[in-house]
C-alpha cells in the first residue's frame, strides 16, 4: 500500500509540475500578445495598411454554410476590408479532402457580401493556427497582417504570426457564446503549448508550394487543392 501511495504522489507531482509549465507558456503568450489585439477604430487612428487580413477557418455546416463561430470571423474579416485597412483577404481553412471544404465556403460568403474574388485569396490547407501564419509569410509573402478569430484563440494566433517573423495585429470576433466553449477553452490551452515547441523547432507544415504573392490575384487560388 506505501508503495502505491508513493507513485500516486510521484504521479500527481509530476502531474502539478507540468500543468505548472503549462500555466506559465500560456501566460508568456498571452503577455507577449496582447499589446498586438486592438479594434478596427484603433487601427483605423494609426493610418496604416497591412498587407492582408487573414481569417482563419471553423467549422462548415453539412450543407456548406458557415458556423456561427466561422460566420463571426468572416463578419469581422469583411468589416476590416471594408473600413480601408487592406484590400486583401486571406481565407485559411481546412480544404484536405473534396467532401469538406471550409474554404470556398468562406470565399463565397464574402463574394456575396460584395467583396471582389480577385481581392480573396484562399489557403486550402491552412491546417492549424501554426500551418496558416507559416504559409502566410511564405506562400502568400504577406509581411504586415491583421489576425482575426475569438479571443481566446487570438493569443495563439498573435503569438504564431510573430514567430514567423510577421507583424500582426489582432481583432477578436466575439460576439455569440458557443456551445463547446469550456472545452474549446481547455484545448488551447494545450495547443498553446504545443505551437510554442513549434515556434522552436520550426517543422515545415503539410503542404508548402510556390509563393502566390497576395499583392496578386486572389483568383489564381481557386481550387488549388494543397497548392494555394
Amino acid at each position: 500500500m506505501r508503495k502505491v501511495k508513493k507513485i500516486a504522489r510521484c504521479l500527481l507531482s509530476v502531474f502539478l509540475a507540468g500543468m505548472a509549465v503549462v500555466l506559465v507558456i500560456i501566460g508568456y503568450v498571452m503577455t507577449t500578445s496582447k499589446e498586438e489585439i486592438a479594434s478596427v477604430e484603433e487601427l483605423k487612428e494609426t493610418d496604416e495598411k497591412a498587407d492582408a487580413v487573414i481569417v482563419l477557418g471553423a467549422q462548415v455546416k453539412a450543407d456548406g454554410s458557415p458556423s456561427v463561430m466561422l460566420k463571426e470571423r468572416l463578419d469581422k474579416g469583411i468589416e476590416i476590408y471594408q473600413s480601408g485597412l487592406t484590400d486583401r483577404i486571406i481565407m485559411s481553412g481546412d480544404h484536405g479532402s473534396d467532401d469538406y471544404d471550409e474554404v470556398n465556403a468562406m470565399k463565397d460568403y464574402a463574394i456575396e457580401k460584395g467583396v471582389p474574388s480577385e481581392h480573396i485569396f484562399m489557403d486550402h490547407a491552412g491546417f492549424s493556427t501554426y500551418e496558416s501564419m507559416y504559409r502566410a509569410k511564405e506562400i502568400f509573402q504577406a509581411e504586415k497582417l491583421i489576425v482575426v478569430t475569438q479571443q481566446y484563440h487570438l493569443y495563439r494566433a498573435v503569438y504564431d504570426a510573430k514567430a514567423m517573423g510577421l507583424k500582426p495585429s489582432g481583432i477578436a470576433c466575439d460576439t455569440a457564446v458557443y456551445s463547446g466553449d469550456t472545452y474549446r477553452k481547455l484545448r488551447e490551452m494545450a495547443a498553446i503549448a504545443k505551437d510554442v515547441g513549434y515556434s522552436i523547432l520550426r517543422p515545415e507544415p503539410s503542404c508548402l508550394g510556390e509563393p502566390i504573392p497576395v499583392s496578386g490575384n486572389g483568383d489564381v487560388t481557386n481550387d488549388l487543392l494543397g497548392d494555394s
